[in-house]
């Protein structure tokens, strides 16, 4: 069998103020092509569709076209559950495919977790949806006061799904969780409260075959190699400039051993970090790409964003490669507390401010410069 296993599109984000609603629809167009190009068995979406409970209506529509176009050109059954950007309910609202024997849809954490069963040559693969859920809708469903964090969680939907199971079926898990041991990026909300525990440990998963994981959005496996994160289509920030996106194939053969090939993506724009001089850059071939500056120049440039922006349109941020410097914090044990001379002060701030020593005529202009302050002070 062949799955394909994506996640956290969030449809209706912007980038820096900048819709991304083109650029997402470069990225479903992509999933739709490699589901058909694959031949894959079961689309798997792990969560965040949209980028907040209430998107904004183009996103919806959005959605609504591609799930759409892969019922009607695919042959393909179809697996999405809510992630903590989406509402629970608008995901389960959006059963459009005809034929239900191909779908499921979770949003809502439920008391029984009833897979969807998919068979192929070897027998029969379930796949168990575990939507996201905060720890309060937990213990209401499970009528359990002991639930505190979002392992506990797990382990009751876990559960849920196990007893559901049929004998010698292979098991596919899909859930939305922060695992420990796995790499986070900079654009992820938070899935505990502030102090909370968020990380759920692998072992959570035993007896899954493979684990289709949303949320993390840089493709990797935790744990073990059928523990995965698919990674998000679209990188969200700078920390994650110039990272390959992709999407993952996975085959599993009889017994449930799975080999995994990761498709990249191929975005409208890419997140891209550019350092150097200011009017070096202006020189630079034009781009649409989403742009951090760091300039090296000494001293600041006039209106240099807008300037740029004629260059980089999306240019988003801009900065000085000075200002990254952290000056060097020595020890003062031992040290005797006695006052700088002028001149030593004046050099160790224009060290500090622009990481180059005083020069020769700097040094004139400085001497001479305190020498008349002296003279005056004097003559007062």
């Amino acid at each position: 069998m062949k799955i394909l296993h994506t996640a956290d599109i969030h449809l209706g984000r912007q980038f820096n103020g900048i819709p991304l609603d083109e650029d997402q629809a470069t990225i479903l167009e992509q999933i739709a092509g490699a589901l058909i190009n694959s031949k894959a068995d079961v689309l798997v979406i792990a969560g965040d569709i949209f980028d907040r409970p209430v998107p904004p209506e183009t996103a919806v529509r959005q959605f609504n076209a591609f799930l759409s176009r892969i019922a009607t050109e695919t042959a393909a059954a179809v697996v999405i559950i809510a992630g903590n950007h989406d509402s629970a309910h608008r995901i389960e609202a959006m059963a459009i495919m005809p034929d239900k024997r191909r779908l499921l849809i979770r949003g809502a954490v439920a008391l029984e977790e009833i897979p969807l069963l998919v068979p192929d040559a070897h027998g029969v693969v379930a796949f168990s949806g575990l939507p996201f859920s905060y720890e309060y809708a937990a213990r209401e469903c499970f009528s359990d006061e002991t639930i505190l964090n979002p392992e506990d969680v797990l382990k009751e939907q876990i559960a849920a799904a196990r007893r559901h199971i049929p004998e010698g079926a292979r098991w596919v898990v899909v859930a939305h969780a922060f695992i420990a041991g796995a790499m986070a990026s900079d654009s992820e909300r938070p899935l505990a409260r502030v102090g909370g525990i968020e990380t759920v440990s692998p072992e959570v998963f035993t007896g899954a075959h493979y684990v289709a994981l949303g949320h993390l959005h840089r493709p990797q496996a935790v744990g073990a190699q059928h523990i995965r994160y698919s990674g998000s289509p679209l990188a969200f920030g700078f920390d994650e400039a110039g990272a390959t996106k992709t999407m993952s194939v996975v085959e599993m053969n009889a017994s449930g051993a799975v080999a995994i090939e990761e498709i990249p993506f191929k975005p409208r724009r890419s997140i891209r970090i550019l350092r150097g001089k200011h009017a070096e850059l202006l020189q630079a071939e034009p781009s649409t790409d989403f742009i951090k500056v760091i300039l090296s120049d000494d001293a600041p440039v006039i209106d240099g964003m807008r300037r740029l922006r004629a260059v980089f349109p999306h240019a988003c941020e801009l900065i000085y490669e000075r200002d990254q410097r952290a000056p060097d914090l020595k020890s003062l044990e031992g040290r005797t507390n006695t006052a700088a001379k002028p001149l030593d002060a004046v050099g160790d701030f224009l060290a500090l401010v622009t990481g180059e020593s005083m020069t020769e005529d700097e040094k004139k202009v400085i001497t001479t410069t305190l020498h008349a302050l002296q003279s005056a002070e004097g003559a007062a």
